[in-house]
């Protein structure tokens, strides 16, 4: 759906870009994107994630860690029962991992939506037929009411009021976020901070009032890490290290550290 204030109709693509009855249109990037985002959604210059952190987290996954997680979390959508050629959405879809895996093992309409054009551009180049989004999440989402089957977000960005509204009466919300101990060896190395810390609670709560909690997983995988994966996770996970912890990074050599992620699957109320 179109993003200009006051818009909100319906986006057609051509071959290179979107445009709505009322004349608004979008270019499709080189790499096949497109860029949604209008000034008032953007709190920066270059929003969203930098490419240091989305080749972090591509180094990572590629040397399997984070796998087992992000395995789990698609298997969990792609077992569910979704119309043929479901409009399923993602949002924080970053480079594009879980939703082009999921197009892999299903036939499904899938529209990634981040805020970053660094992230879309990756996952428009790995996975050209899904559609890629550059917008704010944590605003109106670009997509008609009803219109979706499945709303992920693994990791990212949640927006329980415009999820409700973009989901089918019979849709599901699976979302997956770091559970109690997740990197918690990290955190005390870095940061001083090894203690559990519960969010999953939390995020049952603020989806309460328009969705109930239909089943809810916890996985885990643990690594032993050498220093350039550890640096690694902290680029792709924290925004920044505090200047007091510089000379602990420094000190960082080889870590086993535990990955965890809490999964909760929701439907509308």
């Amino acid at each position: 759906a179109c993003t200009v204030r006051g818009c909100g109709l319906p986006l057609e693509r051509s071959e290179r870009a979107w445009a709505c009855r009322a004349g608004h249109g979008y270019d499709v990037s080189r790499s096949g994107y497109v860029n949604l985002l209008q000034p008032q959604d953007r709190r920066s210059p270059v929003p969203g994630d930098s490419s240091e952190a989305i080749d972090a987290r591509a180094r990572l996954l590629a040397a399997g860690v984070g796998r087992t997680i992000l395995d789990r979390f698609v298997a969990q959508a792609a077992g569910l029962d979704l119309p043929d050629r479901a409009l399923v959405v993602e949002l924080g879809s970053g480079a594009g991992e879980a939703l082009g895996a999921l197009a892999l093992r299903r036939e499904i309409t899938g529209v990634g939506i981040d805020l970053s054009a660094a992230a879309a551009s990756q996952a428009a180049r790995r996975f050209p037929a899904l559609t890629w989004v550059v917008a704010n999440a944590d605003r109106r989402l670009p997509l008609v009411d009803r219109s979706a089957s499945l709303v992920l977000s693994m990791h990212a960005r949640r927006n329980p009021a415009e999820s409700a509204r973009v989901l089918s009466p019979h849709g599901h919300l699976l979302l997956g976020g770091p559970a109690a101990d997740d990197l918690i060896e990290l955190r005390a190395a870095v940061m001083g901070d090894g203690v559990l810390h519960d969010r999953v609670e939390a995020v049952v709560s603020e989806h309460a009032a328009l969705f109930s909690v239909k089943e809810r997983w916890t996985v885990r995988e643990r690594h032993a890490l050498a220093r350039e994966p550890l640096l690694d996770l902290l680029r792709g996970t924290y925004r920044g290290v505090r200047t007091s912890a510089v000379e602990r990074v420094d000190a960082l050599v080889e870590l086993d550290v535990t990955l965890s992620s809490d999964i909760v699957l929701l439907t509308p109320r």
